[in-house]
């Protein structure tokens, strides 16, 4: 792949006179988006921003597609049943691309793993070395929580026994059962059990900093949709940006989100501090050259992408004013990430 930097930062359209030659936009946009794990607080900005106003505030209105999988939100935006997907996997997003879908990465969705692995609370296992010699659940083979178990237990050098065990639900019956020692779950499955006392966690994925060096989902548009109203990929991302600061700041954003997602304002406030701002930040593509070394040895590319083929499918859309307040500033309300 050659030397690409650990970290990716892109910034597109954002020259005065290529601004200057797109239409006026509307009084308000409408942007079809496909949002895979519904409900999720690392999913919830744009859903969340619309409710707050965000976006109409930015120009545009956004009509959700109800998808169930990251799978069914690349497709969607692959076959312009959607303009912009979220929370698609970004190795999966690259494997379309290199296979010749009309897809594009405007921005990061979350880096870093969210996954966390835990104990029925009758367990001698108290800590990370206690799983030294147990078995430990994992979703797949090639799923995230597989590459995390197998970073955690190189990380503490602990021999443990990595089960695949299916997705949460199924992960918490074997714990119950017995048929596993440690269970994985990514959030928010598993809060209840935990603030019942009847489970608790013993290790997370962010304590492998090696996890938390790769972007691990992202946020795509359909590249016709991009070339055609760049525009509005702009105001996009700027209503995107200001409605993750305003989930993070307003004390009405908790509330937002648990009347949204069916769960409680205690869950939101958990779940808020699972996720701290930064994961969610998506100006930055972090460790692609890792992330293309993953995807080339899990067999996701026919090979490498190379620095070209990068340029191209990575486009974070940025106006002029954006990119004034950023460099001119003093960087106080830059995005991180951002360089020229």
């Amino acid at each position: 792949m050659g030397r690409i930097n650990a970290l990716v930062r892109v910034v597109v359209f954002c020259a005065a006179a290529v601004m200057a030659s797109m239409p006026k936009a509307s009084a308000e946009d409408m942007v079809k988006v496909a949002v895979a794990r519904g409900g999720a607080w690392e999913t919830a900005a744009a859903e969340l921003g619309q409710k707050a106003g965000i976006f109409n505030k930015n120009g545009i209105v956004l009509d959700f597609l109800n998808v169930d999988t990251a799978e069914e939100a690349k497709e969607s935006v692959i076959s312009s049943r959607a303009d912009i997907g979220l929370g698609v996997s970004v190795m999966a997003a690259m494997q379309a691309y290199d296979y010749g879908a009309p897809i594009r990465i405007i921005g990061a969705n979350l880096a870093g793993s969210p996954n966390y692995w835990y104990v029925l609370q009758s367990s001698p296992i108290r800590t990370y070395k206690d799983m030294a010699g147990r078995s430990v659940g994992y979703e797949k083979n090639g799923s995230s929580s597989q590459f995390d178990a197998i970073d955690f237990t190189k990380k503490f050098r602990i021999k443990a026994k990595l089960v695949p065990t299916g997705d949460e639900a199924p992960t918490l019956e074997q714990l119950k059962s017995g048929q596993v020692d440690v269970g994985w779950a990514a959030p928010p499955f598993g809060f209840k059990e935990i603030e019942e006392g009847t489970i608790r966690a013993v290790a997370r994925a962010t304590d492998v900093p090696n996890i938390q060096k790769k972007t691990v989902s992202v946020i795509i548009a359909n590249a016709g949709f991009l070339q055609q109203h760049k525009d509005v990929a702009v105001r996009f991302l700027r209503a995107y940006r200001e409605s993750l600061d305003w989930m993070y700041s307003d004390p009405t954003a908790l509330r937002s989100y648990a009347e949204f997602a069916g769960e409680s304002e205690a869950v939101a406030r958990r779940l808020r501090a699972f996720f701290p701002k930064p994961m969610l930040a998506p100006d930055t593509i972090v460790g692609v050259s890792a992330i293309g070394k993953d995807a080339d040895a899990l067999g996701y590319l026919r090979k490498p992408l190379s620095r070209r083929q990068l340029r191209e499918l990575i486009q974070i859309p940025m106006s002029p004013a954006d990119q004034a307040r950023c460099f001119g500033g003093g960087g106080a309300e830059c995005p991180a990430g951002i360089l020229p």
